[in-house]
């Protein structure tokens, strides 16, 4: 069931002011993928009609708990305007957003609010790309990787389960993968040993805050790539 009655708070109204625009998301299928990751298939009320796809695009979803609606940001997943049809993944854990996927039934609804997604590939194009990511920000990952074709990347991924080295990459062959420790590090650490002169490639980081910001550092001072060649966006809060 959606919870249009439910206050969507200050963020909210923010987003209202700002005309974000609002959609109904009905769920027609479901896949688990792993024991850790699930993939929710909806019928998308028109959303892909207003708006040209772009990689990594994203929206956010409205969940409730405990009399409150709380938004989370998600990845589309194989968008097909022509059916009205797009899947969203979900990194499974103890969460507001897990927990309703988890129960998440064909015919249940959730409201989804689009702005703020606004990715473009850089022009001209770079030598290579620099990214790191996570299960949570995998689907954006695949999204990209679809995105360059061939273009050389290095690609570091955060494990927070074994299961998680099992899950479709588009590029396996080009993927790092470092168990989660210590609230990152072993990440930011694989990142920074792994550093080259990439001062002609383009960075591209989503992960916890505080991994985020540590990795977009090392993109800047070890890997030399200038500022305005980064995309550093933190997906959740550790």
């Amino acid at each position: 069931m959606s919870d249009t009655k439910l206050s969507r708070g200050f963020a909210g109204a923010v987003l209202k002011l700002l005309r974000a625009g609002d959609y109904e998301l009905t769920v027609t299928g479901r896949t688990e993928v792993s024991p850790h990751y699930l993939r929710l298939s909806f019928r998308a009320g028109g959303l892909l009609d207003d708006r040209p796809l772009h990689p990594t695009q994203w929206v956010r979803l409205w969940f409730s708990d405990a009399g409150k609606l709380h938004q989370r940001g998600y990845t589309l997943v194989n968008p097909d305007p022509a059916n009205d049809s797009v899947d969203i993944e979900f990194a499974l854990h103890d969460g507001v957003a897990s927990n309703w996927a988890e129960r998440a039934q064909p015919g249940d609804t959730i409201e989804a609010t689009v702005l703020g997604s606004n990715f473009t590939l850089p022009e001209p194009r770079p030598a290579g790309y620099v990214i790191v990511g996570d299960t949570a920000s995998l689907p954006a990952i695949n999204s990209l990787l679809d995105a360059i074709g061939d273009a050389p990347a290095r690609i570091f991924l955060e494990a927070a389960h074994d299961d998680d080295k099992q899950l479709p990459v588009r590029r396996p062959a080009d993927v790092t993968w470092v168990d989660r420790k210590n609230s990152g590090e072993a990440l930011v650490e694989a990142v920074g040993a792994a550093a080259f002169d990439a001062a002609d490639h383009f960075g591209w980081v989503a992960c916890d805050n505080r991994t985020t910001r540590a990795v977009a550092k090392l993109m800047r001072e070890d890997y030399k790539i200038a500022r305005k060649s980064i995309k550093a966006q933190a997906y959740w809060v550790a």
